[in-house]
């Protein structure tokens, strides 16, 4: 970039630079890499800027969509049909067009979760949970 004073003033000559690229950075957990490098080649996708750019092409329609009230709908070859249910892109779906689901709670279960819910701490995590976590 080139500078000149003119009338006591600096100015200064347009940068050619082309303005700087985003760095992106994820910790991911090991099954989700896995996850990530098994997408990546079933697309044939040989970088992850790639991979990121086409995820957040779809994950902004699909936001898009659920902002206008539409339901994402998987149907197969014999039409059967589910909706995604997605608790993210529930929360910019309007109100009137929210999923319901309904849990049939055992008088166990809601034992369970009320005994959990009234306690001072938060139990540490089991060894099994820590495992399904990190798969």
């Amino acid at each position: 970039m080139t500078s000149k004073v003119r009338n006591n003033k600096l100015i200064q000559a347009p940068s050619s630079k082309r303005p700087r690229k985003a760095k992106f950075q994820a910790d991911l957990a090991p099954a989700e890499d896995r996850t990530m490098r098994a997408l990546k080649e079933e697309l044939q996708l040989t970088s992850n800027t790639d991979f990121l750019s086409d995820a957040l092409a779809l994950f902004h329609w699909a936001v898009s969509e659920r902002k206008q009230g539409n339901r994402i709908i998987s149907e197969s070859a014999n039409g059967e049909r589910r909706v995604l249910v997605f608790p993210r892109l529930e929360r910019v779906a309007p109100e009137a067009v929210l999923p319901r689901v309904e849990i049939q709670w055992t008088e166990k279960e809601l034992g369970s979760l009320a005994a959990l819910a009234s306690a001072a701490e938060a139990s540490r995590p089991t060894q099994a949970l820590i495992r399904a976590m990190r798969d």
